[in-house]
């Protein structure tokens, strides 16, 4: 069966869909208590690190994850007074995951354009799991 819509059209389309912010505008944002950074990336990748204080939502069960009649919920997501800020690798997987949340009907919810490519080579901080997994132990 022939593929008949492809990866970079539906990459397009999306990105014409979901709100996109660049580096500077994720850092701006971050300021505020409402903006929480989401690092869909495969676990594999997380080991080169992620953005600081980015929750983990592997792009695979992010749907789930979001969907309080799921049984794999996580309450972080009903939080309707947040900005969920996707980022993926280079931006394209976010794009995707972006609009498949609209789909579902979450309104506060956008992409980093670039990705955690762009992120790091624009010098926005970075840490590593073992820091994350320390604020998180420090903090309980």
């Amino acid at each position: 069966m022939p593929i008949t819509k492809g990866f970079r059209v539906l990459v397009d389309e999306a990105m014409a869909q979901v709100k996109t912010y660049s580096v500077a505008e994720v850092l701006q944002r971050q300021k505020q208590a409402n903006v929480q950074l989401v690092d869909i990336r495969d676990v594999r990748e997380l080991a080169e690190g992620t953005a600081v204080d980015a929750f983990h939502a592997p792009r695979c069960m992010l749907e789930f994850w979001v969907d309080p009649e799921s049984p794999y919920h996580k309450a972080l997501f009903a939080d309707e007074s947040k900005e969920f800020i996707l980022f993926c690798g280079a931006g394209w997987r976010s794009a995707l995951a972006a609009k498949t949340l609209q789909d579902m009907g979450m309104t506060n919810v956008a992409h980093i354009e670039g990705g955690y490519a762009e992120w790091v080579q624009q010098g926005a901080p970075t840490e590593t799991l073992e820091a994350q997994k320390a604020k998180r132990t420090a903090k309980s």
